[in-house]
């Protein structure tokens, strides 16, 4: 769906949703809709990232060991894509009537079907901006409140208009990401350090994905060795610290 010529997209993802909300399962939602289980932990990460709240929470205990659902801004989201799904015409007339908030859930519908290797997206908005002779530093904060710096040169800072009050949103590789299970006495040069509880560990052959629930429905993975991992002690429901250079955030705008 374009409309203005803007890509709208969300279909693939906001399907996820709908499913995880008939099926209350991630594993059943996952298999309704031709999606390997990882890969739906994985878009479910990415979206309560750049959504700034949770839309996806899973609930433990009960006879079945528990479920996942959506939250009221999950179930909001799929609603409201049903509708402008049910009518271009409808859309537009609403996207007259309600211009900010519409336009904010377009932005974010935009930005869940956006692909890139980058494992960690997060949507949020310029705070500070500290210009230099060559390069900016970019100060954006999540709707979470969290906050990641950014460097980019100031050609690209103008360039995208990265201004006090603008929208933006900063990608992050999982590989660029040091984690560290304590930090006391401890100091860096990485100008992002975020803190939390590992949430879940995923071994592989020789690198493990540790991801850290940070609070408030965002959260950020790591690429760790298997070594480090045990060295570290890090185990789901440990604190944790994901650490990472400036200079290691691409930030970008919607066009």
């Amino acid at each position: 769906m374009t409309i203005g010529g803007q890509n709208l997209g969300g279909h693939s993802r906001v399907g996820l949703l709908r499913a995880i909300a008939e099926h209350g399962s991630i594993t059943q939602a996952a298999k309704a809709i031709g999606m390997s289980y990882k890969g739906a932990w994985d878009a479910v990460d990415a979206m309560n990232n750049l959504a700034g709240a949770p839309l996806v929470e899973r609930a433990t205990g009960g006879r079945g060991g528990g479920s996942t659902r959506l939250t009221p801004r999950g179930l909001q989201l799929v609603e409201r894509y049903a509708r402008i799904d049910e009518t271009h015409r409808r859309f537009v007339q609403l996207l007259s009537d309600e211009a900010i908030d519409l336009a904010t859930d377009f932005d974010l519908m935009r930005l869940l079907n956006m692909k890139t290797s980058a494992r960690n997206q997060y949507l949020g908005t310029v705070s500070a901006h500290r210009a230099g002779a060559v390069n900016d530093e970019v100060e954006l904060t999540l709707a979470s409140g969290a906050r990641i710096v950014a460097i980019v040169t100031r050609e690209s800072a103008d360039l995208l208009g990265l201004k006090v009050g603008a929208t933006a949103f900063a990608l992050v590789k999982a590989s660029s990401i040091i984690v560290a299970s304590s930090l006391d006495g401890a100091r860096l040069s990485a100008r992002n350090q975020l803190q939390g509880t590992v949430s879940a560990v995923t071994p592989g052959a020789v690198n493990a994905e540790v991801v850290i629930d940070l609070g408030d429905g965002v959260s950020i993975a790591a690429i760790v060795t298997q070594s480090s991992l045990r060295e570290l002690g890090l185990a789901v429901g440990g604190p944790a610290t994901a650490l990472f250079k400036a200079s290691s955030v691409i930030v970008g705008v919607m066009a």
